[in-house]
């Protein structure tokens, strides 16, 4: 069902395709974002579906049947695809990375390959699987032609599994060294000779003192394969010193930041030489392509002053060629309610802005689960504590699920087992109106708007848009429809297609939900029910109301708004009312699991 539009917005649509129109003038917060992993969403070259690599799949990691394995999708599918991808209201693309990876890795019979585009090898080039760089400035021309923005996934955290450690090999995963127990400098190490003297630890970030660590031996025995000698580009990344070389992190204490994650090869990112080399790296993708922003892998795993150095020099190199509104935004992947945790990142990394998963934490409770209001406003409480404040709130992307987390609609289906269709119809849209009208910058995982749901997080969470093949996808059940992963997922007549394009659109047309500061109004301490904020037009300061329902009786309550803010129209939804009902007081009807947005009008 696709709820009222008000007349603003058709006036504004009418008015829609001045195509690169202001495109470097949007802040990040103008925008709505559509994430896409491009092997996942639409095969435009079968040509390049093995990228160049003969032998069987565990050679070059094509297994369509497998939802492990690369499955077809490319850049030249996914340009394919702009126009689809524009009607839903999108107006910028986050890609998962795009450069080229290891084909494939893990231990015999635990083999996946690197179709997320997270295991690279080669930072410099697109992976052939995906296409070609020509296909990737193709892709991005023709975004900006339409006035769409491109951001890059990008990687500074590690690099694929290439190292391994002698005393480890043939048992599983290496357990992690400490600093403590492993030093740098010892007079201790292989063959009781003396390594790195005068290495004054990895705390003095000076070339001078790095060039004092020459032995990367400190806590294991560094091996590399002889094929896989000078597989990483740049060439710099191929010598085991710029590694850290202690085994698995466990997520915990100083592994968390200096620990392989799950084997992958951990840069030593107190490094001059890696913090330059990367600086270097990313700074001429932003030359070349003219990309819009970097979502950052993995950045709470990375040194604090790593980002201090790395997200400056992005914004200036952007700033130098032409991008004044260059949004960098780090992956700090928390799921508590705690919106410090995030915070912290921006307040001692300095990075201008993180994924908000305290939102997408808030929304699952709350929706998903049915659990008190308190806790949106509990995240809303929090923005605070950002560096910069409530202004740097505005610019968190924010999300209710993802490639890691699994869908909104498996949270939905997992918290309500006895749930009808309808009713996890009505939840999971009540999701995304939340996510398209609260501030921040809302970003919509491909797939959710034609009812995708899953069985889980991760590769359960990375279905085709196109027609699959992998029988664990073809024997889900979506949400909202009756159609199948056996059947390609590109029809515009999905009701949660319907929801996402009518209230990205109005976002984009009603600046109060773009770049509007937010006060809270109403919520819940006790029960599921409902939650109201104000949005606040950051010219005229005039007044949008939006209101939800998360429970499953519908709501009749007053809601305080300004004193000044007497009469009001109907941007969304049904139970706005006509006038306040007395200063500073307006009187709302809202259905069960549903959302009005409510506009003061002009006096």
């Amino acid at each position: 069902m696709i709820r009222m539009i008000g007349a603003t917005l058709a006036l504004a649509l009418s008015a829609a395709p001045a195509a690169a129109q202001d495109l470097r003038q949007r802040l990040p917060q103008d925008e709505v974002i559509y994430f896409v992993l491009p092997d996942r969403f639409e095969n435009g070259d079968a040509a390049n579906d093995r990228g160049g690599i003969a032998g069987d799949r565990l050679a070059h990691g094509f297994d369509p049947a497998h939802k492990g394995f690369f499955h077809g999708g490319d850049l030249k599918g996914l340009t394919q695809r702009l126009d689809y991808i524009q009607s839903l209201g999108m107006t910028a693309i986050w890609l998962t990375p795009v450069f080229k990876n290891k084909a494939v890795q893990g231990g015999a019979g635990e083999e996946s390959a690197g179709y997320h585009g997270y295991w690279i090898t080669d930072f410099t080039t697109v992976d052939p699987h995906l296409g070609s760089e020509a296909d990737f400035k193709a892709l991005v021309d023709a975004a900006h032609a339409r006035g769409m923005k491109v951001y890059m996934d990008i990687i500074a955290n590690h690099t694929a599994d290439v190292l391994y450690f002698a005393e480890c090999e043939g048992k599983g995963e290496c357990a992690y060294r400490s600093r403590a127990d492993y030093p740098y400098a010892t007079r201790g190490g292989p063959k009781g000779r003396a390594i790195n003297t005068g290495f004054a630890g990895d705390q003095l970030m000076t070339a001078e003192n790095f060039a004092r660590l020459t032995d990367p031996n400190y806590a294991y025995t560094v091996k590399v394969r002889p094929a896989e000698r000078s597989v990483k580009v740049p060439a710099w990344l191929n010598d085991p010193i710029h590694y850290h070389n202690r085994g698995n992190t466990t997520f915990s204490n100083e592994s968390s930041t200096m620990g392989d994650f799950v084997g992958l090869d951990d840069l030593m990112t107190e490094s001059p030489r890696v913090i330059a080399g990367m600086i270097d790296i990313y700074g001429d993708w932003i030359d070349r392509y003219g990309v819009d922003g970097y979502r950052i892998d993995t950045a709470r795993h990375v040194n604090p002053e790593f980002w201090q150095a790395f997200a400056p020099a992005m914004l200036a190199r952007a700033r130098a060629k032409g991008i004044p509104n260059f949004h960098v935004f780090g992956e700090a992947a928390w799921s508590e309610l705690e919106p410090g945790l995030l915070a912290r990142h921006t307040v001692v990394d300095k990075l201008p802005s993180v994924l908000d998963f305290a939102f997408a934490t808030a929304v699952q409770q709350t929706v998903a689960e049915g659990k008190p209001t308190a806790a949106l406003a509990k995240l809303f409480w929090g923005d605070a504590l950002y560096a910069g404040g409530e202004p740097t709130a505005l610019q968190l992307p924010t999300f209710i699920g993802n490639h890691d987390q699994g869908r909104f609609a498996m949270f939905v289906r997992r918290a309500n087992p006895n749930a009808g269709d309808a009713e996890l119809l009505a939840r999971t849209r009540l999701g995304h109106e939340m996510l398209l009208t609260l501030r921040g910058v809302p970003t919509v995982y491909y797939g959710d708007e034609q009812g995708f749901a899953g069985k889980g997080n991760d590769q359960d969470a990375r279905q085709t848009m196109f027609a699959s093949r992998a029988q664990t996808y073809r024997e889900e059940k979506l949400v909202g429809t009756t159609r199948t992963h056996a059947e390609d997922h590109f029809r515009t007549d999905h009701p949660l297609f319907g929801t996402i394009a009518t209230l990205s659109k109005l976002r984009v047309a009603t600046p109060a939900l773009t770049r509007g500061r937010q006060v809270t109004r109403a919520y819940s301490d006790d029960k599921a029910g409902l939650f109201a904020v104000s949005r606040f037009d950051p010219t005229s300061d005039a007044e949008v109301l939006v209101a939800f329902n998360t429970s499953a009786a519908p709501i009749a309550a007053n809601v305080e708004v300004e004193t000044r803010s007497r009469r009001f129209r109907t941007l969304y939804g049904k139970g706005c009312p006509a006038t306040a009902s007395a200063p500073g007081s307006v009187a709302v009807t809202i259905a069960p699991f549903s959302t009005i947005v409510c506009a003061v009008e002009a006096r």
